[in-house]
């Protein structure tokens, strides 16, 4: 097709993940002539078909297994035996699965998204290839998100040496899990295998967990976790994995230096980031400049180098969240048609979905004190919260940090039951600029969690008043 022949869209985003769906659906609901590609055989791109989704679902299945196991009985539920089917789980988790990725192509049909089948390469700055059949659009959105980091010594077969695609898909509960990596994946993952009956050994070469969180945070969910039977090898890496015939068996040293050990593992699970995926897309046939991690470079606006080309999700700096990237997609899409689309990063959160889950948003004490900013913190237990009580569930607290001068809120953090739920209330409170006390004031039903918040907010002046 000749470049001076008229466009045949719109706009063309690349990747129907999260970001890449809502942003065609969003420019189509605008008016614009919207295809998306897609080279999957569903729509939902990593989050739907092999992560967020599959994942809770599992999380979820897992929870309720092991609170008919091990919890019921505190609430006068008294189950004579309680057995596994681990087939029929994983088949649950399957048409959780297919229900999100048909709800996407039905989204397409209704807002008259165009799918285009197949992986895109870009010809030039105006056109890709897919599947064989050039397209041309006045806009490119490239939205092809991330995949697992490899580690050197370490070769993935998606069987006993998995990433979470592998994990998602074990047939089998395995005695011995070691996930190397103690971040949200490997700690989401392990806690589905941890409370369907393996053994769970974390490996990180950092000496704490999850490194993006709040570090008093960070600290309580170690030791919950340790309390559910999870064990960690902080301030260690693993250099070698050699499969066996009953196993893999993994060379481990100290960061620091020191002498090896080896751990024997059933399975083991490779979880240690995830890096922005380009491969193939052809970026230097458009022209399109990457950064020294790979990800598309983009200015405030979502724009490459390229004028009409732009990129949004995993694939650009930033956290990688489904969230994130759907904000984003709605953003470009509406700046697209002449609009004002904008992301506040300052309050996105953040959930891990263990159980207690953990949640954030904003900033952490951390770097408040490395900004050199004045700040009050305010928190409350979920111990001497009511409903928690009631639930059984009271481990963790809620964290607020707010600037000490104007009381406006700067930072939240909870570790808790229903975290992420509790933590949109402080996102929106941050987004519009409220302070610690207009949380406080709040009339929040009783008894409820979000109670905790609360009271969380009120104890940034110590005014709380349960404790």
């Amino acid at each position: 097709m000749s470049e001076t022949s008229a466009p045949n869209f719109d706009v063309i985003v690349i990747g129907s993940g999260p970001g890449g769906y809502v942003c065609a659906i969003r420019a189509a609901q605008l008016g614009l002539k919207v295809a998306c590609v897609e080279k999957r055989e569903t729509l939902g791109g990593t989050c739907l078909n092999i992560g967020c989704i599959p994942s809770k679902a599992l999380l979820q299945s897992s929870e309720n297994f092991h609170q008919a196991a091990h919890s019921l009985k505190d609430h006068g539920i008294l189950i004579a035996e309680v057995g596994l089917d681990l087939k029929r789980m994983q088949a649950r988790k399957g048409e959780v699965v297919a229900a999100n990725t048909k709800g996407v192509e039905f989204l397409f049909k209704k807002n008259k998204v165009t799918w285009l089948k197949g992986a895109a390469k870009f010809n030039s700055a105006t056109e890709i290839d897919v599947a064989g059949s050039a397209y041309t659009a006045k806009s490119f959105i490239i939205a092809t998100g991330s995949d697992s980091v490899p580690l050197k010594g370490v070769e993935v077969d998606e069987k006993r040496i998995v990433t979470s695609t592998g994990a998602l898909e074990l047939e089998a509960v395995p005695k011995h899990l070691v996930v190397i990596g103690a971040g949200v994946i490997g700690l989401e993952l392990g806690s589905v295998w941890r409370r369907l009956g393996a053994e769970v050994t974390v490996i990180e070469f950092l000496d704490r967990i999850t490194p993006t969180l709040d570090t008093e945070v960070a600290t309580a969910f170690q030791k919950v976790l340790a309390k559910q039977g999870f064990k960690f090898k902080l301030g260690a890496k693993v250099t070698a994995a050699k499969l066996g015939d009953a196993g893999v068996t993994l060379t481990v040293e100290p960061a620091k230096g020191g002498a090896a050990e080896t751990i024997e593992a059933d399975v083991v699970l490779l979880a240690i980031g995830r890096y922005a995926y380009t491969a193939g897309l052809g970026l230097d046939a458009a022209g399109v400049e990457t950064d020294e991690r790979g990800r598309v470079k983009t200015d405030a606006h979502f724009a490459t180098n390229i004028p009409n080309i732009y990129a949004i999700g995993d694939v650009i700096t930033g956290p990688m969240l489904a969230h994130k990237a759907e904000d984003e997609g709605v953003a470009i899409a509406e700046r697209l048609a002449d609009q004002a689309g904008h992301v506040n990063y300052g309050a996105i959160p953040s959930v891990v979905y263990t159980w207690p889950e953990v949640a954030s948003v904003g900033a952490t004490e951390e770097e408040l004190k490395a900004a050199g900013t004045e700040y009050s913190v305010g928190r409350f237990p979920f111990l001497a919260n009511g409903r928690a009580r009631a639930m059984g569930d009271t481990d963790g607290f809620v964290k607020i940090l707010a600037d000490k001068t104007t009381d406006r809120l700067l930072g939240a953090h909870i570790i808790g039951p229903d975290a992420g739920t509790l933590i949109a209330e402080l996102t929106t409170a941050i987004e519009f600029g409220a302070s610690a006390e207009d949380v406080g004031r709040i009339c929040h039903a009783h008894p409820t969690l979000s109670e905790v918040v609360k009271e969380a907010a009120l104890a940034v002046e110590g005014r709380a008043l349960h404790i």
